[in-house]
């Protein structure tokens, strides 16, 4: 049989098992107890978060027959399947961004008026809606304001902002948060679990922090990890898959910054570079780094703020200590400047270095910077009274 990737395979398939989402599968889930379901939501959210899990979620419960005591029933199998799948013809899918013309949005409303063959309900949803044209947009206006009662409309997009508000104010809204990195970390160890596969948990936290707020990502991250065939899985093996800096290297580069030792730190980042690390991912990495240190300085070791294993934690509160809140915020500024500026630089291996160099001597840079702002204040005004006495001495010779 063919392989199904992890995002389908450990896709959610109902509200009980939606990871980082739960507000919003309450929120639906009472409204079908309730009876209160709108014909039209809007799903928003960046990419990976669970939207259209969720309106397949939501689109297999509404059309579910409801218990005597409110909760929601169970569909047969093969109904079931159909629909978390895409391929249910009451629950019909369609990807906006290859049908995103008036012709389309005028079908989908001419076959809105035929009845469900099956459920109650005939649910359309509409992937990143966003790509629909204004005529397409303006087609559906009347048709979400006042649908046929047996259509409900669920849009997902990744960008709210481009959808009409003349659409948004036809839709009951829901914004998908980033899912946390330590729910992700938690999924992704269950996960591991039911593939029977060891990893170490630095690997797993790593993952989940690369996916950044995506479970989609993360998982098909791992997945490509399992396919190294590799066992266990180990923090080693995603550094040379993905070219990642290693940690002990950047952590020699740290305590050089530590230091005021600018060769060491310079020599660090020319060994990263050497082994393939391009700039981007060093600089990406370094201000990961940076941002747990500066938020142990200012919070102490025990904080939440921050994904680190316990042997990670500690090492990483030593190495903030030789660190001020101050310094490591402008460390920051200083690395998220150069990583904006490489790409239009002619020469970015000097931008490179030197920003490294001024991050190693910050302390002297910041002395610099205070000396010539004393430099530039303007001198005291002396009035002068000579020309007084030259009027007196002119009147007198007149």
């Amino acid at each position: 049989m063919a392989y199904t990737v992890l995002a389908r395979r450990y896709r959610s398939q109902d509200f009980d098992t939606v990871v980082g989402q739960e507000p919003i599968a309450n929120t639906l889930r009472s409204a079908i107890a309730s009876g209160r379901v709108a014909h039209a939501y809007l799903f928003c959210g960046t990419r990976g978060v669970g939207k259209t899990s969720m309106a397949r979620i939501f689109a297999k419960a509404i059309n579910s027959p409801l218990n005597g005591d409110g909760t929601i029933g169970e569909l047969s199998e093969d109904v079931v399947k159909a629909i978390m799948s895409g391929q249910d013809q009451d629950v019909i899918e369609i990807d906006a961004a290859s049908n995103r013309g008036v012709d389309e949005a005028r079908e989908l409303i001419s076959n809105s008026i035929y009845r469900p063959m099956r459920g109650p309900f005939k649910v359309y949803i509409i992937d990143e809606v966003h790509m629909l044209t204004r005529e397409a947009f303006n087609a559906l206006l009347k048709t979400m304001e006042e649908p046929p009662e047996h259509v409900k409309f669920i849009l997902c997009t990744t960008e709210a902002h481009k959808v009409p508000p003349t659409i948004q104010s036809r839709c009951q809204r829901f914004d998908f948060r980033d899912i946390p990195s330590t729910r992700i970390a938690e999924h992704l160890s269950a996960v591991l679990k039911q593939e029977e596969v060891e990893a170490d948990p630095a690997l797993v936290q790593t993952v989940a922090r690369l996916g950044n707020g995506s479970m989609r990502d993360s998982l098909s991250l791992l997945d490509r990890l399992l396919a190294a065939g590799t066992k266990p899985l180990t923090v080693e093996l995603l550094e040379n898959l993905l070219g990642l800096p290693e940690r002990e290297v950047v952590t020699g580069f740290i305590q050089a910054l530590t230091q005021g030792d600018a060769a060491d730190a310079l020599a660090r980042t020319d060994e990263l570079l050497k082994r393939g690390t391009g700039m981007d991912l060093f600089l990406e990495t370094l201000l990961g780094r940076l941002r747990d240190l500066m938020v142990l300085s200012a919070c102490g070791k025990e904080t939440d703020l921050v994904d680190l294993p316990a042997e990670h934690r500690e090492q990483e509160a030593e190495l903030a200590s030789g660190f001020d809140d101050a310094a490591l915020s402008h460390l920051i500024v200083l690395c998220e400047t150069v990583h904006r500026n490489l790409r239009s630089s002619a020469a970015p291996r000097a931008i490179l270095d030197a920003a490294i160099v001024r991050m190693a001597h910050l302390e002297r840079f910041a002395l610099a910077a205070s000396v010539l702002s004393q430099g530039r204040s303007p001198a005291p005004r002396i009035e002068s009274k000579p020309a007084a006495s030259s009027r007196s001495a002119g009147q007198g010779k007149a």
